[in-house]
């Protein structure tokens, strides 16, 4: 019966994720599984609907990581006082990063911004560096949806899909003392590094439910991932 019930998760799962490649855009998190080279993912637990950038000042960030290294991201934000502009940064580049063989060029694209749930309008959907977004209105709640490329570093020689990856918050830098939750969702994390904290080592438990420390300062959020990317193209 159990393995029933698992087969028609990933055929769903599967149907689901074929949809989201066609539309093209940045998809929020599942909590079904996705195949990857080392069989099926955990089932996740859903989103919680509580804590720092939800219900309380914080950053949430759930990042959905695709089988050619891009991440789609939810970045959810509650600032402790109004803001009519943000900086917007992407995780850092330029510099080879622990964990990581060569440097990275990440990027944002499809970049959709909602303040106090009204759309900002942009220029561009295309972040490739840092720059102001100014609000349309001064705004404590903010939502970001966009996908991240350039950001993740495939390791050879290694298993199929192993792979090292730099995410951080477009918005760390609005407030660098709010706290930030990781929800990583789909593919396998094997461990986590944030090279920026006293103690580097930022992954939680043990595979397959490893997960990122919660409550870290948005100014020391950059987290360097070691994941195997789900088999999807």
């Amino acid at each position: 019966m159990l393995a029933v019930v698992a087969l028609t998760l990933g055929i769903s799962t599967t149907v689901a994720c074929s949809a989201e490649e066609q539309a093209g855009t940045p998809v929020a998190p599942s909590p079904g599984p996705l195949a990857n080279g080392g069989g099926a993912a955990p089932v996740q637990p859903p989103p919680t609907a509580e804590g720092p950038g939800l219900t309380a000042p914080g950053i949430h960030l759930a990042a959905v990581p695709r089988g050619d290294g891009s991440f789609d991201i939810t970045e959810d934000v509650v600032l402790r006082s109004e803001v009519a502009l943000i900086r917007l940064q992407l995780p850092q580049s330029g510099t080879k990063l622990v964990g990581m063989m060569r440097p990275t060029k990440p990027i944002a694209t499809s970049l959709k911004v909602t303040a106090d749930d009204q759309p900002v309008p942009m220029e561009t959907t295309k972040l490739a560096a840092a720059r102001d977004l100014p609000l349309t209105v001064a705004a404590t709640k903010l939502r970001l949806v966009y996908r991240l490329s350039g950001s993740t570093v495939r390791s050879l020689p290694s298993e199929t899909g192993r792979a090292s990856a730099a995410i951080s918050p477009l918005t760390a830098g609005v407030d660098p003392t709010l706290p930030t939750n990781y929800q990583i969702s789909g593919g396998s994390l094997l461990n986590a590094v944030c090279p920026e904290m006293t103690e580097t080592r930022c992954a939680v438990g043990e595979p397959p439910g490893l997960g990122v420390q919660q409550g870290i300062p948005a100014g020391q959020s950059l987290a360097v991932l070691q994941l195997d990317l789900p088999m999807q193209p």
